[in-house]
């Protein structure tokens, strides 16, 4: 499939982009060549494959909320670049 650059001007317009002549050749060259591999794919026999919305299975990787007790202060600090009295010390970020 080859798009024309009025097809290309026409994209670039729903897409809000201002394109020059020169990068309109250059898109509609581009576009063209990937709908091109679109259209290969297109050829597939793909009737004996199921529709899938993922080709990985289903899974929740995340653990169950339970409460537990809090960390003590000390781990909590323990890896920060910067502390002072259990408490995180960054830079300023406002001028006083």
């Amino acid at each position: 499939m080859e798009l024309s650059h009025d097809a290309v001007r026409w994209i670039a317009d729903l897409a809000r982009l201002e394109l020059t002549d020169e990068e309109i050749s250059l898109y509609a060259g581009q576009l063209s060549h990937i709908l091109q591999h679109f259209e290969r794919l297109q050829e597939l026999d793909t009737s004996h494959i199921e529709p899938t919305a993922s080709v990985l299975p289903l899974k929740n990787v995340m653990r169950p909320d339970v409460a537990q007790p809090p960390l003590p202060p000390e781990a909590v600090i323990a890896n920060a670049p910067d502390a002072l009295d259990n408490q995180f010390r960054v830079s300023a970020v406002l001028d006083e």
